[in-house]
């Protein structure tokens, strides 16, 4: 397994980082009355801690120094009070905003999660499961405590840095200016620190997406990594990125680390610039000890705040490239939409056209070139042909899972741009070669091809495809329990579940891409005449390499070179002896 297929990171695109805080703040206008309250709470704290240097201040040079020691006690009771009921606020403050957070985490995964599922294909064959898992679940985590301490954090301190700026300078602004002295300092440390350490926190979350992919990929393929004993490569692959994993982290924290180091030297640097300046160059005749410990005090409520806004900084510098993926994700528009005129697709008879379409992947190499044929409804076609030669390229048109380039594909005369993508889809059956089945009972997944299925209604279905009897063979029946992705049962069954799944939507037009591909030939005939009898005057489109299943098709088209290089029935292209011919030949030499 290659490494390097899992070292290619995601480039993101340079976003502001106050625009993307401004975005993720928007979601917190939903809750404007629980901040509310919670301003309400902190300003209460904010006042409390603002009052007790001046108690302190009071208690010395008013009480203690004159021995007034019931004024003392009067004074020590209405300050345990203030402070306990301060104690109790900041609990209340802290479960408020807990379930705050809770509440926006939730309505962001909801949103990144219902906005993904509106996505088209080529959104998920440009990324690994396991990086868009890391963003639902990863990233969204990582903003907890952005949007809690936004609140809890940010606006108390800011207010209480600027308060007791305000008081220090009324007290004394020599002492107020001797205690900020180290404070352009500061600024300078933490600009540079900044610089670095949010360059190295996107490159940690990208290198934890490139894990979360490898290890979703590895277990998903855990049966074929241990059928050809590859534990030993995919061991390697996993260590070369959990090292660089361990080395984008540790390179992060480095910086990280830095934030409070440089608060906590300029802290050091104004509490000695304090007491240099209150008691060598202006003495204790000047200012009495209770100002110097009231500024002692003031100058640790200034530099905390300072503290704690460094290391809320130092979250947003670490958490904020979370919140640029998230949104990245949510600004990707979806290439397949409904136009602004899109109407419902009536109940259609299922007559299909495609006119002169071409289709690229890749914008450069055409995989269908000037493609127009006519379909009636009730029709079975077969296309047939080499591997990428654009067969499953044609039934995606169809079902606009991707646009034509060029061209028009039209169903009962309406072009399908036209009209709504779920009016057009809940008319299709679709079953590709992946017979991916859901964690849940039989009887869920086969009623995911109609949620409000009947119990008959799923019944006639089973045995249509003939799952039936081996569903009533399991323990529970059609209440038996699935693991993820049918575990438990053969590649037969679970293909017989899946054609179930899509034959109890009773669609108009049916599209069947390698549809019996797992399933024995003994099976495989009675699927068939399930098919033919459920399925009559239905519009079918049917890929098959193993042409034995489509001899009964009314028209075969063999693509190749991005176009219909033959078309007629069996008969006809095997009298030909052209292309198709070759191919049935080429089958029979190998079944001999």
């Amino acid at each position: 397994m290659a490494v390097n297929s899992f070292k290619e990171d995601e480039s993101l695109q340079e976003v502001s980082k106050l625009k993307t805080l401004g975005r993720l703040f928007r979601y917190m206008l939903h809750y404007k009355l629980p901040i509310f309250g919670v301003l309400l709470i902190m300003a209460y704290c904010i006042a409390v801690s603002l009052m007790n240097p001046m108690i302190i201040e009071t208690a010395i040079d008013k009480y203690i120094t004159l021995k007034n020691f019931p004024g003392l006690c009067r004074l020590a009771i209405f300050a345990l009070a203030l402070n306990l009921i301060m104690i109790l606020m900041v609990k209340l403050r802290m479960y408020i905003m807990a379930k705050i957070c809770n509440s926006i985490l939730l309505e962001i995964r909801q949103e990144l999660y219902t906005h993904i599922q509106t996505l088209d294909f080529h959104f998920f064959d440009s990324r690994p499961t396991g990086k868009i898992l890391a963003r639902i679940m990863g990233d969204t985590n990582s903003l907890k405590d952005v949007l809690s301490n936004s609140v809890t954090t940010l606006i108390p301190d800011f207010i209480t840095i600027c308060a007791v700026v305000g008081i220090m300078f009324i007290k004394n602004p020599k002492l107020a200016l001797a205690s900020l002295a180290s404070l352009p300092l500061m600024i300078v440390g933490i600009w540079f620190v900044q610089s670095r350490s949010h360059t190295r926190w996107q490159i940690h979350r990208k290198k934890s997406s490139n894990l979360n992919a490898f290890v979703h990929e590895d277990l998903s393929g855990i049966r074929i990594i241990q059928s050809f004993h590859a534990e030993d490569e995919t061991q390697e692959t996993f260590d070369v990125l959990i090292d660089e994993h361990k080395k984008s982290f540790m390179d992060a924290v480095l910086y990280a680390d830095a934030f409070g180091s440089v608060v906590d030297f300029c802290w050091g640097l104004g509490c000695v610039s304090l007491w240099f300046t209150g008691i060598v160059l202006l003495g204790v005749d000047v200012v009495s000890v209770g100002t110097l410990i009231a500024f002692g005090t003031y100058i640790s409520m200034f530099w905390q705040p300072i503290l704690n806004l460094s290391n809320f900084y130092n979250q947003i510098i670490t958490n904020i490239s979370g919140a640029e993926r998230i949104f990245e994700i949510l600004d990707t528009k979806p290439e397949i939409t409904d136009c602004e005129t899109a109407k419902e697709m009536p109940e259609i008879t299922g007559a299909v056209s495609f006119d002169n379409v071409s289709f690229s992947y890749d914008e450069e190499t055409k995989v269908l070139k000037h493609v127009s044929f006519d379909i009636t409804p009730g029709e079975t076609i077969a296309l047939v042909g080499p591997t990428g030669a654009g067969k499953t390229t044609i039934v995606n048109l169809i079902s606009r899972f991707y646009d034509v380039q060029q061209g028009t594909v039209s169903i009962d005369g309406h072009d399908i741009k036209d009209v709504s993508i779920e009016s057009l889809r809940k008319q299709m059956g679709i079953m590709t070669q992946d017979n991916f089945l859901f964690t849940g009972t039989i009887r869920d997944n086969i009623a995911y091809g109609k949620l409000d299925a009947t119990e008959e209604e799923i019944i006639a279905a089973a045995k249509a495809v003939h799952a039936h009897d081996f569903i009533m063979k399991l323990p529970k029946q059609y209440d038996t329990e699935l693991a993820e992705r049918g575990g438990g049962l053969s590649v037969g069954q679970k293909q017989l579940l899946a054609f179930a799944r899509t034959m109890v939507s009773m669609p108009k037009i049916l599209i069947l891409d390698e549809a019996t591909s797992s399933i024995d030939t003994k099976t495989e005939l009675l699927v068939q005449e399930g098919i033919e009898a459920l399925l009559a005057g239905r519009t079918s489109f049917v890929i098959a390499h193993r042409l034995s299943t489509i001899q009964k098709a009314d028209r075969i088209f063999y693509i190749d070179q991005g176009g219909i290089v033959e078309q007629g029935n069996h008969e006809t292209l095997m009298a030909k002896k052209g292309a198709y011919y070759k191919l049935q030949m080429a089958q029979l030499e190998d079944v001999i």
